[in-house]
C-alpha cells in the first residue's frame, strides 16, 4: 500500500489482508494547484494513481493500492492540520457547514491502473462553540493532526457531526467494499 495512513492500513487488517505500506512521499502540491480546475474527485484520484504508480515502479510484479482523500467545504479545499492551532482554525470554517471528502483509491501493476474508484461522502457538522473545539482537540491529542478537517469519525470525532451521507469505509479514507470486490474479482482474496 502506498500510504502512510494508519486508519487505511487498519482497514486492511481489519479485513484479513496481509500487506506492506511504503509511503509514496510524493509533492502533492503541484498536482494539487495544476488540477484544481478538475474538481477535488479528479485531483484525488490522480494523487491516488501518482502514489501508486511512483510504488509500483519499485516493486516489479506487485499490486500497489494507492489511495488519497480531498476535503472539499465549498470550494475550500483543507490538508492535514500542522499543529493544533492550524486544527482549531478548520474545525471553526467546518462547525455548521457539510462538506464533502473526495476519497479515490486504485491499484497499480507496473505502470499499469488495473482498477480505480472515487467517490464523495458528505458530512454536515454541527454548530459548536470555541470551548467545545478546544475541549475535542485537547481530548484527541495529535490524532487530530493525523486527519484531514482535524477529525476522526471513528471515535470522538462522531460527536462533531449532525449527519453523515455515504459509505464509512470511504470517510475513513479508503473505499473498503469496492477494494475487496475488485481483489475479489482478481482471486487475490476468496469469496
Amino acid at each position: 500500500m502506498a500510504s502512510a495512513s494508519t486508519a487505511r492500513a487498519a482497514l486492511l487488517r481489519g479485513v484479513g489482508l496481509k500487506f506492506a505500506t511504503r509511503p509514496s512521499e510524493v509533492d502533492e502540491d503541484q498536482p494539487k494547484a495544476a488540477m484544481r480546475a478538475a474538481g477535488a474527485e479528479a485531483v484525488a484520484r490522480a494523487l491516488a494513481e501518482l502514489k501508486a504508480r511512483h510504488i509500483a515502479a519499485q516493486m516489479p510484479g506487485k499490486l500497489v493500492i494507492g489511495a488519497d482523500q480531498l476535503l472539499d467545504c465549498n470550494g475550500d479545499w483543507f490538508d492535514k492540520a500542522r499543529d493544533r492551532e492550524e486544527a482549531s482554525e478548520q474545525l471553526r470554517l467546518l462547525r455548521g457547514k457539510e462538506h464533502r471528502l473526495a476519497t479515490a483509491v486504485c491499484v497499480f501493476e507496473g505502470e499499469t491502473c488495473l482498477w480505480s474508484y472515487t467517490c464523495s461522502p458528505r458530512l454536515r457538522m454541527r454548530d459548536f462553540s470555541d470551548a467545545y473545539i478546544e475541549s475535542y482537540l485537547q481530548a484527541t491529542g495529535d490524532a487530530a493532526l493525523g486527519c484531514v478537517g482535524a477529525y476522526r469519525l471513528e471515535g470522538l470525532g462522531a460527536h462533531l457531526f449532525d449527519e453523515i451521507e455515504g459509505d464509512y469505509f470511504s470517510i475513513l479514507g479508503l473505499p473498503l467494499l469496492p477494494l475487496l470486490g475488485f481483489l475479489r474479482a482478481r482471486g487475490i482474496v476468496t469469496p
